[in-house]
């Protein structure tokens, strides 16, 4: 089983690692916090509640700063640790960690200095506490954390946001479950305004996380006594409230010893007619046990969900930090190769759009299929092939002399006109997929997980990729084009399958001689039906060659060849060219070094954990 010097020495060491890695709970950090899932003590109470003096008490040494106003503008994680009677006690600091002070005059006045580097000496406070770890035969193990003293006005020097920015501090601590608060209330004020009370209702209204701690009992007035406190009736917490009797200040100023103090503190509950029957849990002796065995039964009742916490904070770190990526490394080989890496992911995720192992191909298909034909049905072919139309078209075409019979010039400008009206669905296919494919550009550098912390990579990738499928459009507009262009060209056979009587049988039963009108709009009908013919051949032929001559020269040429052209410059770049499109977004460089400062601290954590055992 793991004795209590063991379990309490286990969170000191934890603490000390997460306030070395800048974890030291009362923030707002969007990453994991190990320190807020610890057990702690917080000290609480007002100014002049005898806060100081209790610490003090229980530490058996004078080692805290003293003044008028906010003295304490810091936290400050106190670790006693029992050392062997007789030994010689001492401090150490976390930030000075191979200095030992053993005049406890200096360690005073290095908490005011640490404080004053922190926070200048503009009488500010700062979240980030101060370690002290007291190793002395006259301690019980324990681990406390002063805060600073709730107070109503801001003294000279100060913000007036000081009142509140002290409160919520203090507040980040108290309302996390695993704090024990330790609330300091003078004995000589109503009980009704403590500050520490107060907060603690707010934070914890069963009592079942507080301790009360009265003050200052010697003070009150003759005739008075605050049993009612003490007894838990004007105040009920979980726990028995616990009377304290602080060195007077002529006791501090002729230097009583400490042990001579709580001798002096114990004589006067033993003679107290008021307190006498309540003797054996009064004192700041038993104070300290009282809250080191109670720190040992949370830390022994927690120790399980904290490992669970910590197994699990590793995993999603981890995986996290698999996301985000290593660091990039400074040599220009392994540079290249992870670029080149970067550039076959993203190809692998483009090309998974349009295979249709990711959405966004099908647009092509909707392409062909939906808007190629729509736009087809609507070209104004009625219009163009009205008899009167045609009769302006061939008239224009023959010139001053007639055709005679099949009226080949204005065949050929009819059709020619009319394929030109084929153009510009063409045209719009190409646009279209075009757009589809800068689209499925930018989706796929978005979705390539290790592109993302690259930003100048990315917009580099951006800009090569769409170069290239603006020249794969140019290559898929002048075929298209010249799909639509080539059907102008009317073969013999044309002419051939022309039908030379337009009305059929009904000329020859009218008359065998009669002569037949070629000028008529019976004859410019017919015309304007064959060219309809023909023009229908073709746009059925280009519904089917269009789509083939932009997947030919758009879809496959992106596929095979997107960054072909990148390939060949990156092969080309200086170091620190390379260098430079591996340049990381600044807040992704941030949040990886927070995860790999959580990861050392959680591994940390867990090896310290394992190495204490305990009984089930």
């Amino acid at each position: 089983m793991a004795t209590m010097e063991g379990l309490i020495g286990l969170m000191n060491r934890i603490q000390r690692a997460c306030t070395t890695l800048g974890d030291h709970g009362g923030g707002g950090a969007d990453v994991p916090t190990l320190w807020e899932s610890l057990p702690t003590i917080a000290v609480v109470g007002g100014q002049s509640s005898g806060k100081s003096s209790v610490l003090e008490s229980i530490v058996g040494t004078d080692f805290l700063p003293r003044g008028s106003g906010i003295v304490t503008r810091r936290p400050l994680v106190l670790q006693l640790h029992q050392i062997d009677k007789g030994a010689q006690e001492y401090a150490e600091f976390l930030h000075l960690p191979k200095t030992r002070f053993s005049d406890f005059a200096l360690v005073r006045q290095e908490i005011a200095d640490e404080t004053d580097r922190m926070t200048g000496r503009t009488k500010q406070i700062s979240t980030v506490p101060i370690h002290l770890s007291i190793y002395s035969p006259k301690v019980v193990n324990l681990t406390l954390i002063d805060l600073p003293g709730l107070t109503k006005v801001a003294v000279e020097g100060q913000p007036e946001s000081v009142v509140h920015d002290i409160e919520n501090m203090v507040r980040s601590y108290v309302e996390k479950p695993n704090c024990i608060i330790l609330a300091i209330s003078p004995a000589n004020q109503d009980i009704a305004t403590s500050d520490a009370i107060k907060l603690s209702k707010e934070v914890d209204p069963t009592g079942e996380r507080t301790f009360g701690v009265l003050t200052k009992l010697d003070l009150m007035d003759k005739g008075t006594n605050a049993l009612d406190v003490l007894e838990g009736r004007a105040y009920r917490l979980q726990y028995p409230w616990v009377g304290i009797v602080n060195r007077s200040q002529a006791d501090i100023n002729r230097k009583v010893d400490m042990i001579a103090a709580r001798e002096k503190e114990m004589e006067y509950f033993e003679n107290s007619p008021d307190y006498a029957h309540l003797t054996s849990r009064m004192g700041s002796v038993y104070l300290a046990k009282l809250l080191s065995q109670h720190l040992e039964a949370v830390i022994k009742a927690r120790i399980p969900s904290i490992t669970s916490l910590i197994n699990k904070t590793v995993d999603e770190l981890e995986s996290e930090l698999d996301t985000i990526g290593r660091a990039v490394a400074a040599d220009p080989g392994a540079q290249l190769y992870t670029i080149l890496e970067l550039c076959r992911a993203f190809d692998r995720v483009f090309k998974e759009h349009l295979d249709g192992g990711r959405s966004g191909g099908d647009k092509i298909y909707g392409v062909f299929d939906h808007k190629l034909p729509a736009a087809f049905r609507k070209l104004p072919f009625d219009q163009y092939l009205s008899v009167q139309n045609v009769k302006k078209v061939v008239s224009e075409a023959d010139g001053y002399q007639p055709h005679l019979i099949a009226p080949e010039q204005g065949y050929r400008r009819l059709i020619e006109a009319g394929l030109a009206f084929f153009r510009g669905p063409a045209e719009a296919t190409v646009d279209a997929v075009h757009g589809v494919l800068r689209d499925l550009v930018r989706k796929s550098i978005g979705e390539t997980e290790p592109l993302r912390r690259f930003p100048t990579l990315q917009a580099a990738l951006a800009t090569a990729a769409n170069e290239a499928l603006e020249r794969f459009r140019e290559d898929g507009r002048s075929t298209t084009l010249r799909l639509v262009d080539m059907e102008a060209y009317l073969t013999v056979e044309f002419f051939r399958k022309l039908p030379q009587d337009p009305d059929g049988g009904k000329v020859a039963e009218e008359s065998a001689t009669a002569t037949v009108d070629r000028y008529g709009d019976g004859h410019y009908r017919n015309i304007a039906s064959n060219v309809s013919r023909y023009i229908k051949m073709v746009g059925d032929e280009l519904l089917q060659k269009i789509p083939k001559a932009v997947v030919h020269c758009q879809v496959r040429e992106a596929k095979i060849s997107l960054l072909n052209h990148f390939y060949v410059q990156i092969g080309k770049k200086e170091a620190d060219q390379l260098g430079h499109l591996l340049d990381e977004d600044p807040a992704m460089m941030e949040r990886r070094q927070q995860c790999w400062k959580r990861l050392e601290l959680y591994k940390s954590a867990r090896d310290e954990i394992d190495s204490v055992a305990w009984s089930r």
